[in-house]
């Protein structure tokens, strides 16, 4: 045997005694709070395990069992339920060995394959980039944790162990996994409560993504500690004594703040490490609800509080449960220092969140306000999922509500709606009910009237005013916040985009099929199933979104159907021109759309281009734009307005008046006296005697323009008025 070889052996036995070592630690562990037969099943599914992971190893060496086990003990110290242990133990035999979910139903049960399988990612995903596949595979178990919140708390065991033996892989594939890890895996620590797995994957993610900013910080850390840890030994001692006086029982313990969150304050104020101020605190903790309010009025008359830096997390909690009373205080010597005042209760769900009440539970078992956060959250997660449209649509929707920055708003019921930071009326509305997001049409915020993009303040009251015939607005997507409210209005669109596509279409094929003599009954009638196969789509309506949308010109469409039918009237290739033109009334919605370039209005002489994807786009006659369409006849069509028209059109006009003060004001006036709002005015200078202003103004029709112009010709600072195109 080589010396190589000899190597190898020695090392297997050595890395099999540690094996052991761990899991007859871990049962020792699970001793303390859980029966004999369960620990046996663990240690069952342990062999099991070590059976299937057999001759694997990780990059580090070590037998590929060494993982699992490492996940389960992180689960132990949460004090989770044994099968949620097996879970962790089995978290990767369906993913990276030959068992199947079918084999660990049979050793097991079906709730332990599921957990399993939750964890384990897709083996089949036919993703065109990586980004994709993380999408899907954070999408899956996502959505397996809204059936059984253990599948994340094996997800965040089994990265953390992963975070904590990063070193071995290379530079580049440590800086992705810890901004995956950043991006998704601490936020949704944080939202679930399990403060002590979110700040280590913050450190450690730290230390490998920027190794040498967590090098310097962590030297200028450990200085700073060094100068002022009489001081903190000082305050920590008054703080206990002032307390004792008062005959409260209290645990005062000194904090420091985490690495992470000093450079992250650095970064995102732009700060010197030395403007950093609150970089020590202490949590005080004691028995009661009411003594934390007591406690709070002790530690502000022995250290001055500062103005402004006072939070109740008590009676708003924070959107993952969390609750405690924040404030800062100057020290001695001036040191600001941050006291946060916890009942035993919530210190306990500040640091293990959900899992301190085993939320995997019965409803009836689970209780506070950890379980009733996480559980609105997990309801919000299965919104998003039915109206994401994809795997990256939906984690770039969870993403924006893993945000920890919130506002606390209430109904006008009293009641408290927990928004991201920067949330508007629109977030509100459909943080309430998707219907009343849909159906909002204004919003009064402490009884006044405000725009719908008005964005929130903590503590305002906010009631909104709906409409049974109102609808989202394609608009509201610049400015909403949430991820609900986003995925919501996006569904809504494409669904009323969808109908209004269908409908269009219908009325292009009729016209179409009119040159030949058919309708749309009669070749339904004779049947089109040949066609739809050759299109590849499913049903007659989806033939018709692809004409409304321009994806298909109804006129070849129709031809197809008619198939050896001649054209009554001529050999014309396309009866554009001979056809009836399409009437439209300009409220068909988003398949139909106006051109910017000349801004038609009912009465203007028009034509329509089709524009794949969008449905028609009209454009006024003699439009510049228009030159090389014409020469593509199945690309334009003849088009007429409705008899009756509804509705506003925007336009644009240019005004040449005279410089002089008061002008723009002038000219402001009279749009207004004349029922036209004006959208946006752009101002040149000409000559220094005279300017021109350039108005987008919505108008009716052509007559109601014409009005517009004759009033404005009316004034003496006007000097000439045309209607703009291009």
């Amino acid at each position: 045997m080589t010396q190589s070889q000899v190597t190898q052996v020695l090392r297997r036995e050595a890395w099999s005694k540690e094996t052991d070592s761990r899991i007859a630690d871990l049962c020792t562990y699970l001793e303390t709070y859980l029966e004999p037969d369960q620990i046996k099943e663990i240690y069952r599914a342990y062999l099991f395990g070590a059976q299937l992971h057999s001759g694997q190893t990780r990059k580090s060496g070590e037998p590929y069992i060494c993982h699992p086990l490492a996940v389960a003990r992180i689960l132990s110290e949460m004090q989770l339920d044994y099968k949620c242990l097996i879970g962790a133990m089995l978290h990767d035999v369906i993913e990276d060995t030959s068992a199947s979910k079918e084999k660990v139903t049979e050793e097991f049960d079906a709730e332990i394959a599921d957990l399993v399988d939750g964890v384990s990612k897709l083996t089949k995903i036919d993703s065109v980039s990586h980004a994709e596949a993380q999408a899907d595979n954070i999408r899956k178990m996502l959505l397996a944790m809204t059936r059984d919140i253990r599948v994340i708390l094996i997800k965040l065991a089994d990265r953390l162990h992963n975070m904590r033996t990063l070193d071995v892989m290379r530079p580049k594939k440590r800086r992705r996994i810890s901004s995956e890890t950043l991006d998704i895996y601490a936020p949704i620590a944080n939202r679930l409560g399990l403060n002590h797995i979110r700040l280590e994957l913050e450190e450690l993610c730290f230390a490998a993504a920027w190794p040498m900013r967590h090098r310097v910080l962590l030297k200028s850390v450990m200085t700073m500690r060094g100068n002022r840890k009489e001081l903190m030994t000082h305050i920590e001692a008054a703080l206990q004594q002032g307390l004792k006086d008062e005959g409260i029982t209290a645990i005062v313990q000194g904090r420091e703040k985490h690495l992470y969150s000093i450079y992250r304050k650095m970064r995102d104020k732009k700060l010197s490490f030395t403007e950093v101020v609150d970089l020590f605190g202490f949590r005080i903790i004691v028995d009661s609800v009411d003594t934390c309010y007591r406690t709070l009025g002790i530690v502000h008359n022995l250290y001055k509080p500062v103005p402004g830096r006072f939070k109740d997390y008590i009676a708003i909690p924070k959107a993952n449960g969390y609750q405690s009373l924040h404030t800062s205080l100057i020290g001695s010597h001036g040191v600001l220092v941050e006291a946060q005042i916890r009942t035993e209760e919530m210190h306990e769900i500040s640091e293990s969140g959900i899992a301190a009440h085993w939320l995997y539970k019965t409803e009836e078992n689970s209780s506070g306000a950890a379980h009733a956060y996480a559980s609105d959250w997990l309801k919000n997660l299965l919104d998003l999922q039915r109206e994401a449209g994809n795997s990256m649509e939906f984690l770039e929707h969870v993403k924006v509500d893993l945000f920890p920055d919130e506002v606390h708003v209430f109904t006008p019921k009293g009641g408290i709606k927990v928004l991201a930071k920067g949330s508007t009326v629109i977030d509100f509305a459909y943080a309430v009910h998707s219907d009343v997001g849909n159906q909002c049409v204004a919003a009064r915020v402490d009884r006044q009237l405000v725009p719908l993009r008005t964005k929130l303040l903590s503590g305002q009251t906010v009631e909104v005013i709906t409409s049974e015939g109102a609808r989202p607005n394609p608009s509201w997507l610049d400015f909403v916040v949430t991820g609900k409210a986003r995925a919501s209005i996006r569904n809504y669109l494409k669904n009323m985009k969808s109908q209004e596509a269908v409908d269009l279409g219908r009325r292009m094929l009729e016209r179409g099929l009119e040159a030949y003599g058919l309708t749309i009954q009669e070749a339904e009638a004779d049947g089109i199933s040949s066609l739809l196969v050759d299109f590849k789509l499913n049903s007659m309506n989806d033939l018709l979104e692809k004409i409304g949308l321009g994806d298909r010109m109804a006129l070849l469409v129709a031809r197809r159907i008619a198939g050896d039918r001649k054209l009554p009237q001529d050999e014309e290739p396309y009866p554009t021109q001979s056809a009836q033109p399409l009437v439209i009334s300009g409220t068909e919605g988003m398949v139909v759309s106006f051109a910017k370039c000349c801004r038609a209005i009912p009465w203007d002489d028009i034509v329509a281009v089709f524009s794949p994807g969008k449905g028609i786009v009209v454009h006024r006659q003699g439009c510049p734009n228009l030159g090389e369409f014409r020469k593509q006849g199945e690309n334009w069509m003849d088009v007429r307005w409705v008899d009756q028209t509804e509705g506003e059109f925007t336009t644009e006009v240019g005004v040449e008046v005279g410089s002089k003060r008061g002008v723009l004001a002038t000219v402001a006036a009279s749009f207004a006296e004349m029922e036209s709002n004006i959208e946006n005015v752009v101002i040149e200078e000409r000559d220094g005697l005279s300017s021109t202003l350039e108005f987008t103004v919505s108008v009716r029709d052509r007559k109601h323009l014409a009005r517009i112009i004759k009033r404005l010709r009316a004034l003496p600072e006007v000097m000439r008025i045309t209607r703009m195109m291009g």
